[in-house]
């Protein structure tokens, strides 16, 4: 598949799923907080089954950037970690893989929030 491809499916696929983000807010009437745990609980799933990883291959950042991936990124982790440490894997594989983004997301939340002077 050629580059620009990849950049077409890439949008689409992340569109598909904010779109479905927006539905469930939408149509199901789901809290923004319902809807970000739906989505990270369809990525484990995913994962889980073996689906999320082809779809990866086939959808590139399209399936890595939206929260579906954090949800892949929580079972990717355990799974290994099982394989290599036992049951105790479980929980440092998913300490291990997500930890980076969530240091990351309060780190940049400490900064923004010192900027732009939160209300509330």
């Amino acid at each position: 598949m050629d580059t620009f491809m990849h950049f077409v499916w890439a949008f689409v696929i992340g569109g598909a799923i904010c779109v479905i983000g927006q539905l469930l807010m939408d149509v199901g009437k789901l809290t923004p907080a319902h809807t970000m745990s739906t989505l990270v609980v369809a990525g484990a799933v995913l994962d889980g089954v073996g689906l999320y990883e082809p779809f990866i291959k086939f959808a590139g950042a399209g399936a890595t950037v939206p929260i579906t991936s954090f949800g892949n990124s929580l079972v990717h982790g355990a799974m290994q970690e099982l394989k290599t440490h036992g049951p105790i894997g479980i929980i440092t594989g998913i300490f291990e893989v997500t930890s980076a983004g969530i240091s990351a997301a309060i780190i940049f939340s400490f900064l923004a929030a010192l900027v732009c002077r939160p209300k509330g």
